[in-house]
């Protein structure tokens, strides 16, 4: 089962990096992230993509451009996505431990 996880953010760049972390360390293989960026002006961008190069087991689907609020992030990111289950992990949120993807595809 494929698991898609959206994460909608802007100008989070000091959040970004240990959301992103709680995501690609999880124990469960088959992860699509899928981070949608408002156009950030800080930092946030150079640090998504930087987890994108150093974690090529997770498929990372990004996209950066402007948008009309959260809610329009996030209905983007469920478009983008293709997994069988879809959740989101907000930009200054983190998974509760490393297995927890695992748990939640188990319930399902």
């Amino acid at each position: 089962m494929k698991l898609s996880i959206i994460t909608a953010t802007y100008n989070s760049e000091s959040t970004i990096g240990s959301c992103i972390k709680s995501v690609v360390q999880q124990s469960y293989d088959s992860i699509e992230y899928v981070i949608v960026d408002g156009n950030s002006s800080d930092g946030t961008l150079a640090i998504v993509k930087q987890y994108q190069l150093n974690h090529p087991n997770v498929v990372f689907k990004i996209v950066s451009e402007p948008d009309k609020g959260i809610y329009d992030a996030l209905n983007k990111g469920i478009n983008m996505a293709t997994g069988d289950v879809i959740g989101f992990v907000h930009s200054d949120d983190m998974l509760a431990s490393e297995t927890i993807i695992s748990k939640i595809v188990a319930a399902f």
